[in-house]
């Protein structure tokens, strides 16, 4: 079995020019799953509330959902790193409130980091959380819980000034104490920038392949989520239409009397397979 992948071991990634895969996930079975293909990090991010939940955008993602949903990840123990989103209102109204909360993630959800969004304007807040012994993941860009500042989902940085201002940030959330920040949405050209400017690991989702690691939500790359999907992603499956597809079978099948067949089914003679078999049923029925 491979070493437990740490914050140690994504700096070290970033030294030696080995790229970092990193993808979401909220549920113990996919992180089981996910965790058998040698993934590097796992996000319980609170797309959790569009993908999960269904709401409209991430802001009205709670602490508890959060928790709930990193109990799940990591009763898998994976060995990828699992980082916990802190989720909107968790660390924005004070440096109390931000360890706090952060220590939740970690005392209660079992999280190995958290991960929140901003720029310089929350060192402190980083800072803080670091001096608890919290590793912390930034996040700049196109940051979700900013959606009503920027007016929509909108590509950031493609201005001189606020290009500046992200580098600047970036500087300023490495010197914090961050090992890694999230590049979103943003021109490829300011994400190369970032990652040459500072020793953290970057981690991209729509900011081009010179970070040095990339990230995805699952359901966006398996074609799961049936919403419109931003240009940054590749769907690498369609299972929405294979799920379709196998649940409307077995939707005739009940309906025409198709199953369950006799294979499906139990007999009062334990002696005895309802399908004519003479071989021995058992009484336990695995899960």
């Amino acid at each position: 079995m491979k070493d437990k992948v740490t914050k140690i071991t994504l700096l070290k990634m970033k030294r030696k020019g080995e790229k970092i895969a990193a993808i979401t996930s909220y549920d113990y079975l996919s992180t089981r799953l996910i965790d058998d293909t040698g993934i590097d990090c796992i996000l319980v991010g609170d797309s959790l509330g569009m993908v999960v939940m269904g709401y409209d955008n991430t802001l009205p993602v709670t602490m508890e959902e959060i928790i709930h949903h990193l109990k799940a990840v990591t009763r898998a123990r994976p060995r990828a790193i699992v980082v916990g989103d802190m989720p909107f209102m968790s660390y924005q109204a004070s440096v109390e409130d931000a360890v706090r909360n952060a220590g939740r993630l970690v005392k209660e959800g079992s999280a190995q980091s958290v991960k929140l969004e901003g720029g310089e304007r929350y060192v402190p807040v980083i800072e803080a959380i670091v001096q608890a012994s919290i590793p912390v993941v930034g996040h700049l860009g196109l940051t979700p819980q900013s959606l009503h500042e920027f007016g929509g989902y909108r590509v950031q940085g493609r201005d001189r000034e606020s290009a500046d201002r992200m580098i600047s940030d970036a500087k300023a959330l490495e010197k914090a104490g961050c090992f890694a920040v999230v590049l979103e949405g943003i021109p490829w050209q300011l994400a190369k920038k970032i990652t040459e400017s500072v020793s953290i690991a970057t981690i991209g989702i729509g900011a081009g392949p010179h970070c040095d690691g990339q990230v995805l939500v699952i359901h966006d790359m398996l074609g799961i989520y049936d919403e419109p999907l931003p240009k940054f992603v590749k769907m690498y499956e369609e299972l929405g239409e294979r799920i379709k597809g196998a649940v409307s079978a077995y939707v005739r099948d009940v309906k025409d009397g198709r199953f369950p067949g006799m294979e499906h089914s139990y007999s009062a003679d334990s002696r005895k397979d309802p399908s004519g078999d003479s071989k021995d049923e058992k009484d336990d029925i695995p899960r």
